[in-house]
């Protein structure tokens, strides 16, 4: 799990998230998460479905919906603080299915890797309005502990952007979600490229 973690919002989309996942996939990301907070269930499903059918050669996620992840076939489901437990997602969904739990602090990351989380979102490192019940920005400190005690993917998500998503890799985010700054831009595959290339510019220095 390496890279751009790519998450849908359809009120920040100028294209329809259907154009927006296209658009990801093009820019060679590799995992997807379909993240809806107002639209009615069937109508989530039916959105899933079809990202599903795009998303067949790279990992799917639905956000905090155990049973639209799993109606519509999603590879996993990741979850917040105040959805289901890991534990209980786990056991509805099977091992072999994908869980990733937004964490924002120590205990949570520890509590949900004993759960069986296979990744984590670290949230918020930064300063973010695109979730407003985020709460106040972390810092990367926040990944370093974590990435120092829990062995577990971590995926920085929060006020992500170009200036500063360097300071994120390097305190051990494996991943990076940017929504506000890829969504906004009228090129998303450039974009989302350029946050990819960031990886193996910091890596090989």
């Amino acid at each position: 799990m390496k890279g751009f973690y790519f998450v849908t919002d359809s009120k920040l989309s100028r294209n329809g998230i259907i154009n927006d996942v296209k658009s990801a996939i093009s820019a060679g990301v590799k995992i997807v998460q379909y993240r809806e907070k107002t639209k009615p269930a069937r109508e989530m499903y039916q959105e899933a479905l079809v990202l599903r059918k795009l998303c067949r050669h790279i990992t799917f996620i639905v956000n905090d919906r155990v049973d639209i992840a799993l109606a519509a076939g999603a590879d996993g489901v990741h979850l917040g603080q105040e959805d289901l437990s890991c534990s209980i997602a786990r056991r509805i969904l099977g091992k072999n299915k994908i869980i990733g739990v937004t964490t924002h602090n120590l205990q949570e990351a520890t509590l949900a890797q004993k759960q069986g989380a296979d990744y984590l979102g670290v949230s918020p490192i930064f300063a973010t309005k695109t979730k407003l019940d985020a709460g106040p920005p972390k810092g990367i400190g926040l990944i370093s502990r974590i990435k120092r005690d829990v062995p577990l993917p971590l995926v920085a998500i929060g006020g992500i952007n170009l200036s500063n998503a360097p300071q994120a890799i390097l305190a051990g985010a494996d991943c990076l979600t940017a929504i506000s700054a890829v969504l906004k831009c009228h090129n998303t595959v450039k974009e989302i490229i350029k946050f990819q290339e960031l990886f193996g510019i910091i890596k090989s220095h």
